[in-house]
């Protein structure tokens, strides 16, 4: 079975062409993001978790102290670091015995960040959903319920579109909100080369 990583700058609209991929063709989709956050509660990777940064990683049982969180790795890289260490493999290995229980040709993993983790070598190929900056923006505060400056933060944390497009195997435009049957086309063209 193929694994394609599915990715793109915030606001790009990944997690929609993510949507038609699953409800129009059936293909499953991996939401990393959703996933990590329940990599956190597995017992392994709490005691880990809090062998490193302290059991004030927790509030309970079922919750995370995400202020916590984020102060400490917020511009401590070796603190990134160390909890992507942690957290990933637990979620590469969820995502493998995820894979081999779904009955498809392919299976797409949504991530924001296969280009800034370097991960790019977990699958066999990825596909790019761009948009303009402006686009992303306009998307990303509606959604978020944000100023701009707070998305531009954000932005500013992934890598530029450009060096994403130069790396992608794939590349999918999501600029228009309301042509989903152009977006689908894309999606069908793609979904025939895999």
């Amino acid at each position: 079975m193929k694994k394609i990583a599915i990715t793109g700058n915030i606001g790009s609209g990944k997690s929609w062409v993510c949507a038609l991929f699953e409800h129009c063709l059936g293909i499953p989709v991996y939401n990393s993001d959703e996933k990590a956050k329940k990599m956190y509660f597995l017992p392994e990777v709490r005691q880990q978790l809090e062998h490193r940064f302290g059991s004030d990683f927790y509030i309970s049982d079922t919750l995370l102290n995400r202020k916590h969180i984020a102060d400490l790795i917020f511009n401590d890289e070796a603190a990134q670091h160390d909890l992507e260490a942690i957290l990933y493999p637990a979620l590469f290995d969820d995502f493998g015995l995820w894979a081999e229980e779904q009955e498809a040709d392919y299976v797409l993993f949504e991530s924001a960040l296969v280009f800034e983790k370097g991960l790019e070598h977990c699958f066999d190929a990825i596909v790019l959903v761009t948009a303009t900056e402006e686009t992303r923006l306009r998307r990303a505060m509606m959604r978020d319920r944000c100023d701009a400056e707070t998305v531009r933060q954000r932005m500013a944390k992934q890598w530029p579109e450009s060096e994403k497009l130069a790396k992608a195997d794939y590349v999918i435009q999501h600029e228009n909100d309301d042509e989903d049957e152009a977006l689908l086309e894309q999606i069908v063209r793609l979904n025939e080369l895999f």
